[in-house]
């Protein structure tokens, strides 16, 4: 089966086709974060999602080109500069080094490009002067410079390629200089921005006056850049479908005069016990928080991949307990398996297994349907451990299939926990009492060592701890 993606551009499944003739090459390009603060759990299912999709390309054999941008210069960045005191650079660059930090935390691949907006100036300054010069843009009495949604629509283009927009509803003709605007309104939006005293040292020279660029023009012409004019894939929560990646299109096939995009992807919101995410409800949650609270970033990833990219996910705190569990279930069956393939390394996966959670993935990303192969799998392989029918060779079968899968989930494995020098004294004192058939003294060692937090497994090849 080909892969098959939801389209928002179509607003349907269809073939994932690249531009490139030779159809393995791929653009893709992801809404980076906006260094202000600590990103929060719902910014990490978009990054996640992207993640997911990434992988799975690679899995099937596409060469993906990665890029994901840092927004490092808009409204609220400048505002928290002014109040912080400090130097745009030093305030973007301790969220930035957070951002990319927890994004190692939950395994998620490094972009191949990670372009900041600060350093994309000129490309930006371009753009616009394309814009001005095909009679799509204009400056402004303010001085800054302006998109006509209405010049663009005059030119036999679409404004509302994403989003169904019904323009006799909604407010036209509005002039917007703020980088997000609401979206029962139809504006001009800015491009660039005339310096005002409350921008302090943020500025760049440019034609038409000292200012900076507007939000929208950062990715359209840091995307165009690194991949292209037309590129294959551009993805994004879906709260950024309008306006964001609207007037993307927008100026970019205003300036360019070819398709921007070919395949858009939008992931859905994320709710958090069941309601939008609020400081004032207790339930904003950025990912430190959750580990504060005990999670690991393999619990939190498992769990924001359990739910399909396009429905609304309740993020809960159960949930993470119910991962920890599906985890350790996942887990232990491969650490059985490690113990029985011992020095057996080299063998090929089960293809069959493979390719039934691929075709799943291939159905527009069906998680739920692939981890049921899984589950599937796992349980096969529990009740033939169960039955001592598992030698070596299959067993590192299983193994290699395991890691496949694992190229696309990106899960891992559980940490092996190092265990402190006394309580390897005090298993082997149990050994030894056992050994000498004093198993009073066994089973109080045991239950010291797990009072400590340390189970006891006896193997085929001797008693470890396993931390609990």
């Amino acid at each position: 089966m080909a892969v098959r993606f939801f389209n928002t551009l179509s607003r349907s499944v269809q073939e994932f086709a690249p531009l490139d003739p030779a159809g393995k090459p791929i653009g893709m390009y992801c809404c980076g974060p906006t260094v202000h603060d600590f990103a929060h759990i719902g910014n990490f299912r978009t990054f996640v999602f992207a993640d997911l999709v990434r992988r799975f390309l690679e899995f099937r054999g596409f060469a993906v080109k990665h890029v994901m941008n840092i927004t490092d210069v808009e409204d609220k960045i400048i505002r928290r500069v002014r109040e912080s005191n400090t130097t745009l650079r030093e305030f973007t660059g301790k969220y930035e080094a957070a951002f990319l930090e927890d994004l190692r935390t939950l395994t998620c691949l490094p972009a191949h490009h990670t372009p900041r907006a600060t350093e994309y100036i000129t490309e930006m300054v371009e753009l616009i002067r394309q814009l001005i010069a095909r009679g799509i843009a204009y400056q402004a009495p303010d001085n800054s410079v302006y998109f006509s949604i209405d010049k663009y629509r005059g030119c036999g283009c679409k404004y509302g390629q994403l989003v169904k927009l019904n323009f006799d509803e909604m407010r036209v003709g509005e002039r917007v200089a703020s980088d997000e605007y609401e979206k029962e309104s139809l504006a001009d939006f800015a491009l660039w921005k005339a310096r005002v005293p409350e921008d302090g040292d943020v500025f760049w020279p440019s034609p038409w006056g000292e200012g900076r660029p507007g939000w929208h023009i950062e990715c359209s012409a840091m995307s165009m850049k690194l991949l292209g004019a037309s590129f294959d894939l551009h993805l994004g929560g879906e709260d950024l479908a309008f306006p964001h990646h609207e007037d993307e299109i927008a100026q970019s096939e205003g300036a360019t005069g070819r398709p921007f995009v070919k395949h858009w992807m939008h992931g859905a919101h994320l709710l958090v016990e069941g309601k939008k995410m609020s400081k004032s409800l207790g339930n904003f949650f950025t990912l430190r928080d959750l580990l504060t609270k005990g999670s690991t970033g393999r619990e939190i990833r498992y769990l924001l991949l359990t739910a399909h990219y396009r429905d609304s996910f309740n993020f809960t705190l159960d949930g993470l307990a119910g991962a920890r569990t599906a985890l350790a279930r996942i887990d232990e069956c491969l650490a059985k398996l490690r113990e029985i393939a011992g020095a057996t390394t080299t063998a090929a996966p089960d293809t069959a297994v493979l390719e039934k959670f691929a075709s799943a993935l291939d159905d527009d990303l069906n998680i739920s349907a692939a981890w049921a192969v899984i589950y599937d799998w796992v349980r096969d392989l529990n009740r033939a451990l169960a039955a001592n029918e598992i030698q070596p060779p299959p067993a590192a079968a299983a193994l290699a299939t395991w890691q496949r899968m694992d190229t696309v989930l990106g899960i891992g494995g559980k940490p092996e926990a190092e265990v402190p020098p006394e309580l390897l004294a005090l298993l082997d004192e149990r050994n030894a009492a056992r050994k000498a058939k004093d198993f009073k003294r066994g089973d109080a060692l045991r239950d010291d060592l797990k009072a400590k937090g340390w189970a006891i497994e006896d193997t085929a090849k001797g008693a470890k701890l396993k931390k609990l």
